[in-house]
């Protein structure tokens, strides 16, 4: 890698899979060659260094009460292209303002769901035909200066679908548009506070050009960060993708004892979409952000709370 790093044609021999192991006293790579690392289309790993302080030249750093060096390398192996684009993503996040990272985070994710990888997922999982929805998707109700909001589609998980997600787009704008309204709580009906985008519409788009205007038009990222300083959401279940991206936006998170945190898009071969490369990346950081995207596992409400994923663990209604 110390050679490849140096060599003027780097780009055309660097091929996905492709991932730079670093540790604390360089003896995986040459110090004179880390630099050269940022620049590289790969994912670096590095293990032994301390979580709190990880290296600028690192894209993820191993921690094994999460997962190991293996679970992140078979994560990369996996889907190489949708991981080295999320390594590549991040390194750039902590410099963006909120509208470029959800333009940069989009452009990414509509570029990927174009790629193979993505569509070798696609052609592995049918789309299920379901019948019409009797109950809305989302329940809104105001009482004084407080507007409670419930996702409503327990028998899914709450997955964020097109009919959820214009029925939030709606609740959220109440809430900004009205000053008066002083504190915004969500909540998720069912055992799920919510499973993340719903698979069934995965895929389901026009062109993928096309399907990164519309993402960033009907924005709930935008919509969430919005009215942050007056959001509290309650999180329970297992709650993944967007079931975590979109609540990180919030100025407070509380979760129920036994929630857990995942996120299960590079799996897919796609990276988090729903805004998560900002939200989370401001709550935990960068490489925290990497490693629970390339871990292939939860993390648990400890976890998430001494991370700062989650400012609270506490009952939940």
């Amino acid at each position: 890698m110390t050679s490849l790093a140096r060599s003027p044609r780097v780009h055309e021999e660097l091929r996905p899979p492709s991932v730079a192991g670093v540790s604390p006293d360089g003896s995986s790579i040459g110090d004179d060659a880390l630099g050269g690392l940022a620049s590289l289309p790969c994912v670096v790993v590095g293990d032994g260094y301390d979580q709190r302080t990880p290296p600028a030249h690192v894209d993820v750093v191993v921690d094994r009460a999460v997962a190991g060096l293996d679970d992140i390398l078979a994560t990369v192996e996996a889907n190489p292209i949708a991981a080295t684009t999320l390594a590549l993503l991040l390194r750039g996040s902590t410099g963006r303002s909120l509208a470029e990272g959800l333009v940069a985070e989009s452009a990414a994710y509509s570029v990927l769901q174009a790629g193979r990888e993505f569509q070798r997922w696609r052609d592995a999982n049918t789309a299920k035909q379901r019948t019409a929805e009797l109950e809305p998707p989302v329940l809104a109700e105001r009482g004084g200066n407080v507007l409670r909001v419930a996702l409503n589609r327990p028998h899914v998980r709450n997955a964020l679908n097109r009919a959820m997600r214009d029925a939030l787009l709606d609740a959220l704008a109440l809430a900004a548009a009205d000053g008066t309204i002083t504190r915004v709580e969500l909540r998720g009906n069912g055992p799920v506070f919510s499973s993340g985008g719903d698979l069934d519409e995965f895929g389901t788009f026009d062109d993928p050009a096309s399907a990164h205007l519309v993402r960033l038009a009907a924005s709930l990222a935008r919509s969430y960060a919005a009215v942050a300083d007056r959001l509290v959401v309650s999180l329970h279940g297992a709650c993944a993708g967007s079931g975590i991206e979109l609540p990180a936006f919030a100025h407070r998170v509380v979760a129920a004892p036994g929630t857990t945190f995942a996120l299960p898009e590079v799996g897919l071969g796609l990276i988090p979409g729903a805004g998560g490369t900002v939200s989370l990346t401001r709550r935990v950081g960068r490489h925290r952000m990497a490693l629970l995207a390339l871990a292939g596992t939860a993390v648990d409400a400890a976890t998430a709370l001494a991370w700062g994923l989650v400012d609270e663990i506490g009952q939940v209604d």
